[in-house]
């Protein structure tokens, strides 16, 4: 669906880094939703240097064998945005219950 809309859009001029930057910011939300713990800096640019290496091989995925790979990081980012959402109002949830019994 997606890969239909850009190709429509945009024909096949840089449709592979159209594809590989949509890729790259998907994924960065992924972890960072479901993944990231804090870490130095130094290692936090390690893993987005990997994240970067590991789009390209993504976005060929998207871009030659037309998977549904945007498709697929969109509902893995709605599913890790649902469960901290629920995750944080259960620890709120935790902290009004044991301020009371305090």
């Amino acid at each position: 669906m997606v890969f239909d809309y850009v190709f429509e859009v945009n024909g096949t001029d840089n449709i592979f880094w159209i594809f590989y930057v949509m890729n790259l910011i998907l994924l960065a939300i992924a972890y960072q939703l479901g993944f990231a713990k804090k870490l130095p800096i130094g290692k936090n640019i390690i893993v987005y240097i990997l994240l970067m290496i590991g789009t390209f091989v993504i976005t060929i995925f998207s871009t030659v064998m037309q998977m549904p790979t945007i498709e697929c990081l969109i509902v893995i980012i709605l599913v890790l945005g649902i469960y901290r959402f629920r995750l944080h109002r259960e620890r709120k949830h935790r902290k009004e219950v044991k301020e009371e019994n305090v």
